[in-house]
């Protein structure tokens, strides 16, 4: 990775995972509660929601939600790990959401109509159901899983490269030896917050040379 991408993707690459990740889960969750699928039956119109249309929409996308902010502040290992997550559920989002919203399956509408009609099963609700049609709020879904996959791809590919978060927890020896790397808005508002000033480079320990320019001690 050339040196320009390589620190800018220390300085935005855990900001833009997670932004992406938030609104791609947001995206799926809004869309969740609006309709996906219309059908009708003996002259009526019949709705089906995201969430009626596929069950998990709701948890998994939560799940991205709670996921993303849990990214911000950990480690590389955790990190890693969470981000593949985040790639597994946009996956498995997709699979789910793309067959509704390019073919409209009688799967859709099947909640839906067994409300409607207390008619249960596939194949029975199969019989009484004619055409299908997709909504457009089931492609805004699609969008929301594709961009969730996406931001677990760009934190796969650039985590390792992010700079460090957290500091708070960190002893004051770790403090000063990661001091060294890039702050980023994590950092700098945990310097904050206990009254240190982010921007004021630390004391030189007693067995560093003074730098050029410095007084004599």
């Amino acid at each position: 990775m050339r040196p320009v991408v390589a620190g800018w993707a220390a300085r935005r690459g855990r900001a833009v995972s997670v932004v992406t990740l938030l609104a791609g889960a947001a995206g799926a969750l809004v869309s969740s509660t609006q309709t996906w699928a219309t059908t009708e039956i003996s002259g009526a119109t019949v709705t089906s929601t995201g969430a009626d249309a596929i069950p998990l929409l709701q948890p998994l996308s939560l799940a991205v939600l709670a996921l993303s902010l849990a990214l911000a502040l950990t480690g590389r290992v955790v990190r890693f790990v969470l981000a593949a997550v985040a790639v597994a559920i946009g996956a498995l989002l997709i699979a789910f959401a793309a067959p509704v919203a390019f073919a409209a399956p009688v799967s859709a509408v099947e909640t839906a109509v067994t409300e409607h009609t207390g008619i249960a099963g596939s194949s029975s609700v199969a019989e009484l159901v004619g055409e299908v049609s997709s909504a457009p709020w089931a492609w805004i879904g699609l969008v929301g899983a594709i961009v969730v996959a996406a931001g677990g791809l760009f934190a796969v590919g650039t985590g390792a490269r992010w700079a460090r978060a957290g500091r708070r927890y960190e002893s004051g020896g770790e403090r000063a030896r990661g001091s060294a790397g890039p702050l980023d808005a994590v950092d700098s508002w945990d310097e904050l917050s206990r009254g240190d000033d982010p921007t004021h480079a630390p004391p030189a320990r007693p067995d560093e040379p003074p730098h050029r320019g410095d007084p004599p001690a």
